[in-house]
């Protein structure tokens, strides 16, 4: 009984971990075997040719882009600087949205006293408090969507994709929500090599 108590408590812990972690997608094209690919390179995304702006998103590049590394070369890619297999390339999206959030309401319990003449005593009735339904008001929320597109160096096919959304806290997507998100899109489309 010992030995199954902390056994216990570990497996309840991973379950309520797992269950915690945001729903990652991952899309895959079937005629491609990922297996046949050995190496990579990042490429930037502008809207033109001529676009020298930095983008929005440029404070995730670094945790992007290491999180990212380490998840392909579990995969036994190696990342090079020119004649590459693979072009990698992510997007984050942060948007502000409404949810509309709902809690239950109870009336407020109160007594009555009241004159029994048969005994000659006064007595208090205790009415409890009831549901009487529901309240719903809007909550404003920030998500971060990140995506991780693949695609073939010879064809500039996209071969992979996989996405995430993490909802922010206060101070905005830290490195932690980004290693987060990373880790969980992988997960989903496992974390050997394809």
């Amino acid at each position: 009984m010992k030995k199954i108590m902390p056994v216990a408590i570990l497996i309840s812990a991973a379950l309520i971990v797992y269950s915690c972690s945001t729903p990652a997608y991952v899309e895959k094209d079937t005629s491609t075997n990922l297996s046949d690919y050995q190496t990579y390179m990042w490429v930037d995304i502008k809207a033109t040719e001529d676009d020298a702006s930095s983008r929005a998103t440029s404070f995730a590049d670094i945790s992007v882009h290491n999180s990212v590394n380490e998840e392909l070369q579990r995969w036994g890619w190696r990342e090079v600087s020119e004649n590459p297999d693979v072009l990698v390339s992510y997007d984050v999206l942060v948007e502000r949205n409404v949810e509309t959030q709902s809690d239950a309401v109870y009336s407020q319990p109160y007594s009555r006293l009241y004159y029994n003449r048969y005994t000659r005593r006064w007595s208090t009735i205790y009415y409890p408090s009831q549901f009487l339904g529901y309240q719903q008001y809007q909550v404003p929320v920030r998500e971060a969507t990140i995506s991780i597109t693949m695609m073939d160096a010879d064809t500039d096919k996209k071969i992979w994709q996989g996405w995430t959304t993490e909802r922010l806290g206060g101070s905005g997507i830290t490195d932690l929500d980004v290693k987060k998100s990373i880790r969980n899109i992988f997960k989903e489309s496992g974390n050997t090599s394809p």
